[in-house]
């Protein structure tokens, strides 16, 4: 009798969902579901409001990443004004992008991952969260905490607070950096790059104990999605879209993320409230693509960086078909992108144009429509605005990087299931094991955090009559 196995909540993202395991008649996983069970609906209560505002408003999507909302807000806003925004403004805006990639990536690193890798599958939910890594670690926790507080002190720096901070605006930012905040950056650098390469060295050490997650967590072929500069480099806040094919052929290149819609569109499945963006050209399922920091190493020629680079180089070694297809190896991709950022900031801060007091560009309405797109740590964040005349909002679009993430979520959800579960019996640590598949991906969905404590997780095996044939709770 075919059965169906329910994981919820799943626990250790940014927000609340559950997981499917749908079972067939010989106690074989025959599918698996991603369901994102929660909805918000800032697109439509957004309608009416002066898009001016929306630099203001977006954020507060999102406690972890309020950054990436708030400079594709804005954006967005500059080509509704059709301008282009002072150097000095650019710059600032990409050096805010950069430590919002620091203190996200060393949360999902640190505080949603590593639990699980550096303690261990089988250890107790209880002390499998930060505290027990605290407990099992304390210099290794504290450091980790440390990195993101370094990037949370940049967008605090820039914009005067670590969260939603209202400086990017319509046409350019509010503030430059000063002296003393440069001051302040500079003299965490040293730390930054000294968490890094210990964050390095353990993530080295857990690949070739991991070998198994390597090959069956989320590997298979997809496409990869991703900003590129003009010569085919990492992009992070500028640029263009990039597709490459698992071969790691490139299948489409400098595309305007303006015209977005030529090339993606999105798909709506019954239970869940995320939907599944895919590359139009292909359809569905071939059109399934990746984004976030594995696919931007993947669609990348290069980081442009020395230390990132020689990094880069290692990594693209895992792809042995062309493209690193394997999502548990978004684990590094985030420590090479959160090395990469260090660098950059440290070229920011000896770049006088940074103190320029010359940092708006002012226009009325010059188009009905303006597109934003900017990498968000967890991948390519676009928002999409129509006003009229006036400058109100008559549609708003957005397409996060969770939900162009939602079809290989999916599939790797399903091959994890499929090498580990038999029968109706699950025991927690193989369950734990599929929630980490959905964890490389670090979602972000409503956004708030489950990092830390016992977290509630009800699992039912359910018959096609509805009746509970078993049932497992924990927290």
């Amino acid at each position: 009798m075919p059965k169906r196995i329910i994981i919820d909540p799943v626990t250790r993202i940014e927000g609340h969902a559950k997981i499917s395991i749908y079972m067939d008649e010989a106690g074989n996983v025959s599918d698996a579901e991603f369901h994102v069970v929660e909805f918000r609906g800032f697109e439509k209560f957004c309608e009416g409001r002066p898009y001016s505002e929306m630099p203001g408003i977006t954020p507060r999507i999102c406690g972890i990443c309020p950054v990436s909302h708030l400079l594709a807000s804005a954006k967005a806003g500059d080509a509704i004004m059709a301008v282009n925004i002072p150097p000095a403004a650019d710059k600032l805006r990409r050096l805010m992008n950069l430590g919002q990639l620091v203190q996200s990536h060393a949360l999902s690193f640190f505080h949603l991952s590593a639990p699980d890798f550096l303690l261990g599958w089988d250890t107790p939910p209880a002390q499998r969260n930060v505290f027990g890594l605290i407990a099992a670690n304390k210099e290794l926790a504290r450091a980790g905490i440390r990195l993101r507080q370094f990037g949370q002190e940049i967008i605090e720096v820039l914009g005067g607070k670590k969260i939603h901070p209202a400086w990017a605006v319509p046409g350019g930012v509010r503030s430059p950096l000063t002296e003393a905040g440069r001051a302040r950056i500079r003299a965490w650098l040293p730390e930054a790059y000294a968490t890094t390469k210990v964050a390095f060295d353990l993530f080295k050490q857990t690949l070739e104990t991991h070998k198994k997650e390597v090959e069956i967590f989320g590997n298979f072929s997809s496409l990869f999605m991703g900003l590129v500069d003009a010569d085919g480099n990492w992009e992070h806040h500028g640029g263009k879209i990039r597709f490459v094919d698992s071969s790691g052929s490139v299948i489409a290149d400098q595309l305007d993320p303006q015209k977005y819609l030529d090339y993606i569109a999105e798909s709506v499945h019954p239970g869940s409230y995320l939907k599944s963006p895919y590359y139009l050209p292909m359809g569905i399922p071939d059109g399934m693509y990746r984004v976030g920091p594995l696919a931007r190493l993947n669609v990348a020629e290069a980081i442009g960086t020395p230390k990132a680079d020689v990094e880069l180089k290692k990594f693209k070694k895992f792809g042995r078909h062309g493209a690193v297809a394997s999502s548990f190896l978004y684990h590094y991709a985030r420590l090479i992108e959160i090395l990469a950022s260090l660098e950059r900031i440290e070229i920011y801060m000896d770049d006088p144009e940074l103190l320029s007091e010359d940092l708006r560009a002012d226009a009325g309405i010059n188009s009905l429509r303006g597109v934003g797109v900017s990498e968000a740590p967890r991948g390519t964040l676009f928002h999409d605005y129509t006003v009229d005349r006036q400058g109100l909002l008559r549609k708003v679009n957005l397409i996060v990087a969770t939900g162009q993430n939602n079809l290989a979520m999916n599939q790797t959800v399903a091959q994890i299931a499929k090498h580990y579960i038999r029968g109706d019996e699950i025991p927690e640590p193989m369950l734990n094991r599929i929630e980490h598949g959905i964890r490389c991906y670090d979602p972000c969905l409503s956004c708030s955090t489950h990092a830390a404590g016992q977290m509630p997780l009800q699992v039912r095996l359910i018959a096609p009559d509805g009746a509970v044939l078993h049932e497992v709770t924990r927290g």
